[in-house]
């Protein structure tokens, strides 16, 4: 098995495998836009997606950093193969290459990530954090359509929002996640698809600076609103 198959099938169809048996058009529209999407439809490679990334909260330590997925065309000229750049320098990820994407790579590295990131400040299982966050998408996510700029021109981004462990039964060993959101941003405007996604973790009281906030996105963005 190629390399990006396996990451694909790892978070996407080995989430599905955590949902209940669904006819094929039993998906909501986040997941439809999020993960099932053509997302590089009408791209001509070769060419390159920049993102930027930004760290802040009271938690740890804030950065800034990019994120890069070059595209280049398939043996038979089609689009695309994908090859990312998570960062730079110490702090750069080694990710898998994507062969025959489709929908956006970008998406699912920004969420190997992060689920990386959850294990790390929690010592719980991907396989479990990658549930949970498929299912808050299937299940429980809230679309919002908003204008945000890029480029300095407004586009119109469709925005779905999850918090994937507000409910969760298990949420006593994962106190640190309990109230933690994502926002996924979609947008047919942007290269790619991909306005950017923003993860949230919020301060115990309503009026405390939030533990921590991750965003990533398209070059060229303007910074969204709080959730």
């Amino acid at each position: 098995m190629k390399a990006l198959p396996l990451l694909a099938l790892v978070f996407a169809t080995g989430f599905s495998a955590s949902l209940p048996v669904r006819a094929a058009t039993d998906f909501s529209a986040a997941e439809q836009s999020v993960f099932m999407e053509d997302h590089l439809a009408g791209l001509r490679p070769p060419l390159t997606l920049h993102y930027v990334f930004r760290k802040t909260g009271t938690m740890e330590e804030a950065f800034d950093d990019k994120v890069d997925v070059a595209l280049t065309a398939q043996p038979d000229g089609s689009c695309c193969a994908a090859s990312p750049q998570f960062f730079s320098g110490k702090r750069a990820i080694t990710l898998p290459p994507v062969e025959g994407a489709k929908g956006n790579p970008a998406i699912l590295y920004f969420l190997e990530r992060d689920i990386k990131e959850m294990q790390r400040l929690t010592k719980g299982q991907p396989n479990y954090f990658r549930k949970r966050i498929r299912m808050a998408v299937y299940q429980g996510a809230t679309v919002r359509d908003v204008n945000l700029p890029y480029k300095g021109k407004p586009v119109a981004v469709k925005e779905f929002s999850i918090s994937p462990y507000l409910d969760d039964p298990n949420h006593a060993r994962f106190e640190k996640l309990i109230n933690k959101s994502y926002v996924f941003m979609m947008s047919s405007a942007v290269p790619g698809g991909l306005y950017g996604i923003r993860t949230r973790i919020s301060g115990a009281s309503a009026g405390d600076a939030p533990l921590m906030v991750e965003e990533m996105l398209i070059d060229g963005a303007g910074t969204p609103s709080k959730p």
